[in-house]
């Protein structure tokens, strides 16, 4: 499983011109689910996730996670994040999970930030989503639960 984590001030979805979801200060989180991901993936994503200290504390140093700031998630599904290109220019999803088990994944994802108290708004499983991110700092955190980077 991997995420790209963006510090926002604000974020957003939106489908076909309606907004399907959006946040104010917190986290942008795209999720990749790969084909053999289980339950010891999704909980050292969830947790890394919410755990993050990359929120400034009072004396400016990033040393806060989302919840610890009573901050938002916005979480979009994004199977590209598996995309494999060590091998030419066209990017291969071999390794990019069904949608049936990606979709049960992510939604667990989703379902364990919650049962922690984060607020999670959603983008749309497979459909195409325009995510306005307003990436504060800029900070980015590239996550992977099978630890390749």
């Amino acid at each position: 499983m991997r995420a790209v984590v963006q510090r926002v001030t604000e974020a957003g979805v939106s489908v076909d011109g309606n907004v399907c979801g959006s946040i104010g200060k917190g986290l942008c989180v795209l999720l990749g689910v790969e084909t053999d991901d289980g339950d010891k993936d999704l909980e050292y994503i969830s947790e890394k996730v919410s755990g993050l200290r990359i929120f400034d504390d009072e004396n400016g140093v990033m040393n806060l996670s989302v919840m610890d700031i009573g901050g938002e998630v916005l979480s979009i599904s994004q199977f590209t994040l598996l995309g494999d290109v060590r091998h030419g220019k066209r990017p291969s999803w071999i390794r990019a999970e069904r949608p049936e088990k990606a979709n049960e994944m992510y939604a667990r994802f989703n379902d364990a930030l919650r049962a922690k108290g984060i607020h999670v708004e959603e983008g749309v499983f497979q459909a195409e989503m325009l995510v306005n991110i307003n990436n504060d700092g800029p900070v980015t955190i590239l996550l992977d639960s099978k630890r390749t980077f």
